[in-house]
C-alpha cells in the first residue's frame, strides 16, 4: 500500500492559542476527491490553513506530499506549496495584469525560468478548464465563473500533487457552480488528488463523495445517503 498522500494522527489545530479541532485522525490517499463540510466558524479553512502550513501544527503528526507538517521549517513552506494547488473562493487573480502575466507571475515566483517552458506550461493549464483563448483577458473582463476557472489553471501550474480548494463555488451562481466542478472532477479523474471545503450541499447530493464534517472541535467522515 502507498503512502498516503495526506495524514493527520491525534492532530490538535489552533489559532494562536484557541483550540479549533481536537484529535482530528485522517488519511487520504492519492487520486481521491473529498469533500469538507461544516458551519462557519466549525475551523474549515483553519483545517485548510494547517494542510499549506499557514498555520503551524504543533500538536499530533501530521503529513502532506512527504513534507511532515509537525517538523516543518519556515525555509521549506515554498517548497512544500509547491507541490499543493491551492484554490480560493475569491480568486486572487492579480488584477492590474492579465491573465497570461497572472500566470507568468506565479511561475517565476515559484522557480521556473525558462520562457519556452514557460508557455508550453501556461498553454498546457488554461486548456485544460477550457480558457485557452482568454489569456490576453483581464480579470474584471472575465466572469466569476471564468475567473476561477483561470484560478484553477493557475493551481495546476507547478503540477501539485494534491489540489485544496477552498469554497471554490461560494462566489457563484448554481449553473455556474456546475460548470467548476465538472472542471474539478475532470482534474481529479485524471488523478489529482482534491479537498473542497463546501457549503452548497446541492453539488454534493450531484457528485457525491468521501464526506468530513468539522463539527463541535471535531473532524469525522459522514456517510452521504442517497435519496
Amino acid at each position: 500500500m502507498s503512502q498516503p498522500v495526506l495524514f493527520l494522527r491525534n492532530a490538535n489545530i489552533y489559532q494562536e492559542k484557541n483550540l479549533i479541532l481536537s484529535n482530528v485522525n485522517i488519511d487520504v490517499n492519492h487520486g481521491e476527491f473529498l469533500y469538507l463540510i461544516g458551519k462557519t466558524g466549525s475551523g474549515k479553512s483553519s483545517f485548510m490553513k494547517t494542510l499549506y502550513a499557514d498555520l503551524p501544527l504543533t500538536e499530533g503528526q501530521g503529513s502532506i506530499v512527504d513534507y511532515d507538517l509537525a517538523a516543518l521549517k519556515e525555509k521549506n513552506i515554498p517548497y512544500l506549496r509547491r507541490k499543493i494547488g491551492i484554490v480560493f473562493q475569491d480568486f486572487k487573480l492579480l488584477p492590474d495584469r492579465n491573465v497570461h502575466e497572472n500566470m507568468v507571475f506565479v511561475l517565476r515566483a515559484t522557480g521556473w525560468t525558462d520562457k519556452n517552458e514557460m508557455e508550453d506550461k501556461i498553454g498546457e493549464v488554461l486548456d485544460k478548464v477550457g480558457m485557452k483563448n482568454f489569456a490576453n483577458k483581464m480579470p474584471h473582463q472575465l466572469s466569476g465563473g471564468e475567473q476561477q476557472r483561470i484560478a484553477i489553471a493557475r493551481a495546476l501550474l507547478n503540477d501539485p500533487e494534491i489540489i485544496l480548494a477552498d469554497e471554490p463555488t461560494g462566489n457563484l451562481d448554481p449553473q455556474t457552480s456546475v460548470e467548476v466542478m465538472e472542471v474539478l472532477r475532470k482534474i481529479n479523474a485524471n488523478g489529482k488528488t482534491i479537498i473542497m471545503a463546501t457549503h452548497d450541499y446541492a453539488l454534493l447530493l450531484k457528485y457525491p463523495a468521501k464526506t468530513l464534517k468539522c463539527e463541535g472541535g471535531s473532524v469525522f467522515e459522514v456517510v452521504q445517503r442517497t435519496v
